[in-house]
């Protein structure tokens, strides 16, 4: 698994590439100090995924979220000092798939770039929360997402609820009484036909194409 990391933070950098590099399945094949830089080597070196600090200068983590999953197709886990920063939610509309708080354990750190990189979503309950709280504020699901709901069959709508309240897919698999390798389909399906990147995306597809209703189980 190959690794960029990202952070204007010279301790914080080399910290998070010693972790992980002492692992034998990644490698981390480059460093970043700022959002720019952090575009630049995730085009020339072709990471599996970035490690991202959200707050830098130049080129903020967002905006360099948003390049990267542009231009690559790496996956972008970004790390944030407050679990409330209002900058995670963005990044999440950007294209990323998760975020870590800067203090997490090491172990945590190894077993989230691990999840991501393998197309699942880190997502706390806060920032879920504060995507509905988005959701509401706006007052309307947006038609042109709900429009695209159609291409799902009824199985894969379900599925994409179930992916909305955060349930795992063998959550989701007894809820439907269905085999998880099938859920794992569903799943693929989904994304493939949304044009979605990974499960994040899907929760915040789910609740801004109206799909999911704010306030409801």
């Amino acid at each position: 698994m190959r690794v960029l990391v990202a952070d204007d933070q010279d301790l914080f950098r080399g910290g998070f590439a010693m972790i992980l590099n002492a692992h034998e399945d990644i490698s981390v094949v480059g460093e970043a100090a700022d959002g720019a830089e952090a575009i630049a080597k995730a085009v020339e070196l072709a990471p599996d995924l970035v490690l991202m600090d959200i707050r830098m200068p130049n080129v903020d983590g967002v905006a360099a979220t948003a390049e990267i999953c542009r231009r690559t197709s790496a996956k972008v886990l970004v790390l944030t000092m407050y679990d409330v920063d209002d900058h995670v939610y963005d990044a999440l509309r950007a294209g990323a798939s998760g975020f870590l708080l800067k203090d997490v354990r090491r172990d945590d750190l190894v077993r989230a770039v691990r999840l991501v990189a393998a197309g699942e979503s880190l997502l706390a309950p806060s920032v879920t929360r504060r995507l509905i709280e988005d959701v509401v504020r706006r007052g309307s699901p947006r038609p042109a997402l709900r429009r695209r709901l159609a291409e799902l069959t009824d199985r894969e709508l379900d599925t994409l609820r179930g992916l909305a309240r955060g349930r795992s897919n063998s959550e989701i698999a007894a809820e439907l009484v269905v085999s998880e390798h099938t859920v794992k389909t569903h799943v693929s399906n989904v994304l493939t036909k949304l044009h979605l990147r990974d499960r994040a995306q899907a929760v915040v597809f789910a609740y801004e194409s109206g799909l999911v209703v704010a306030g409801t189980d």
